[in-house]
């Protein structure tokens, strides 16, 4: 079949594949029960199936079922009814997709807790009961998050940052007036809920220094280990129990603090779960002819590995280079050759080079050049996960200007730096979301964000930390407009294909 024929016949076979029925290992889901809402009274299995535009997610729970009730994930913690599953929901890849968030406004008239004031609306000034003050999570899957100004670090010490910070565009009213904005103390910006699965795979660190910055790595407050640094976008909570206290204070106004137990409790089954994708367009499932797709991979295989000294990144797909003519004879001509493209997808994201500039976190402390000839896993480097084996903090212009996407419904800052220039942006710099900067008070981290991990991508749209692609054919459009890859459209089908079977 000419390959220019292959979209419209996937997009068929996607469509098939996204009318089967939500499955669990126990016993059929049904389709209305995909939503987890907080103080539920369901038991969580070992198996959860799924079905999405991209085939089927699954998601894996070691160790045995879960009873929910009583659970502090699953039960609201604070004052809004919110719980951890409320953002976290299995059929969005443990995070909130666009699609989910719409529906929730449409069967609950927007009463559902997510579109609580205090970050799921644009601002808690505005009227809560109006769309138009939820466009932002409506829109992009993104909560408002507010960080206090001057920086604050993760210890709870004030660092005095070498940058000034004004406010330029602010459509929304988080970031001036009597309450917000930054002569009031408080930053907002907006940002996508990232997975809380594949645990092990976010808290490894591969080094035991920070090879972006030529630093030894910080130590977790708690039991002395390496930080990762691969938690938060912006790697203001530096290890689980950090991140747990931040939204349970943040996220669901939790008055008190978190127990030690309901610590222990939610890491606990966070470090269980494991999802990827398990099936792609016509039910073809990823650990089959020699694949090792799907999420059991996950689950069974050793976090923190480097794939350019190990198992290459993204080589489970290999085995579907050089399908024998035999098992190939059992495939419908789509079924081969989406196999073939994702196994070329692969290839490519570790094989294709292209010039890598003015991207801090890259060219910028340490000195890899600039530009640096390298290929996706040069960033996406960790074995089976796609994620930074080293702390993740990289700009790669999604937030700022000049490389960011027209975005007018976010705030505008303007960023004056009062020491040395940002190596890459001058002294004056424009960004939607100072990112990491907001954490350490560096001129040279503005728009610096944690990778995000790979797994589970057809579950969870839109993409990047502010949600500005929508689909995985802009991420791949963004990455060739901003590096200027010059990929050809077949090899932009087969990245999007192997993206969407992950």
């Amino acid at each position: 079949m000419p390959r220019s024929g292959l979209a419209p016949l996937l997009l068929a076979a996607g469509a098939l594949c996204g009318a089967l029925a939500v499955s669990a290992s126990a016993g059929a889901e049904a389709a209305d029960e995909r939503w987890w809402g907080p103080g539920e009274q369901r038991v969580w299995p070992e198996v959860l199936d799924y079905a999405n535009a991209g085939g089927v997610l699954r998601t894996l729970l070691t160790d045995g079922p879960v009873q929910t009730a009583g659970h502090p994930f699953f039960e609201p913690l604070g004052t809004n009814g919110r719980a951890c599953i409320s953002c976290h929901q299995p059929a969005d890849a443990m995070s909130l997709s666009v699609e989910t968030v719409q529906e929730r406004w449409r069967v609950t008239g927007g009463r559902d807790p997510i579109f609580a004031a205090i970050d799921g609306s644009n601002c808690p000034t505005l009227p809560q009961g109006e769309a138009a003050s939820h466009s932002m999570l409506l829109n992009h899957g993104v909560f408002r998050i507010e960080r206090p100004w001057p920086v604050t670090h993760f210890n709870g010490q004030p660092v005095t940052p070498d940058f000034e910070i004004e406010v330029v565009r602010d459509p929304h009213g988080c970031n001036s007036g009597a309450e917000y904005g930054p002569h009031n103390g408080r930053i907002s910006v907006y940002r996508r809920p990232r997975p809380v699965a594949n645990m092990k795979y976010l808290i490894a660190a591969g080094f035991a220094y920070d090879p972006k910055q030529g630093l030894t790595l910080p130590r977790d407050p708690d039991d002395g280990s390496y930080l990762a640094g691969n938690l938060m976008s912006d790697n203001r909570t530096v290890n689980l129990r950090l991140q747990m206290e931040d939204a349970a204070r943040s996220h669901m106004q939790l008055m008190g603090e978190l127990s030690p137990d309901a610590i222990a409790r939610i890491r606990d089954f966070e470090l269980r779960l494991f999802t990827a994708q398990q099936a792609g367009p016509g039910a073809v499932q990823l650990d089959s002819l020699g694949a090792l797709g799907g999420p059991g991979t996950l689950r069974d295989s050793q976090p923190g590995a480097l794939g350019s000294i190990g198992v290459p990144v993204f080589s489970e797909f290999t085995a579907w280079e050089t399908i024998a003519p035999e098992e190939a004879a059992r495939l419908s001509p789509q079924e081969l050759e989406w196999r073939r493209s994702v196994a070329r997808g692969a290839r490519l994201f570790r094989e294709r080079t292209f010039l890598i500039s003015d991207s801090a976190g890259i060219n910028s402390p340490i000195g890899f050049g600039n530009p640096v000839r390298n290929t996706c896993v040069f960033c996406h480097n960790m074995t089976r996960m796609g994620n930074d084996v080293a702390p993740g903090q990289v700009d790669l212009g999604t937030t700022t200007l000049p490389f960011a996407d027209p975005m007018p419904d976010f705030p505008l800052f303007r960023i004056t730096c009062k020491g040395a220039p940002h190596p890459h942006y001058g002294r004056v710099i424009l960004t939607h979301d100072p990112g990491f900067a907001l954490t350490t008070g560096r001129c040279a981290d503005v728009g610096k964000i944690t990778l995000q991990s790979l797994r589970g991508l057809s579950a969870r749209a839109p993409y990047f930390a502010n949600g500005s692609a929508r689909t995985l054919r802009d991420v791949i459009d963004y990455y060739d407009r901003r590096y200027n890859i010059g990929y050809t459209e077949q090899e932009r089908q087969d990245l999007i294909n192997l993206m969407g079977a992950l």
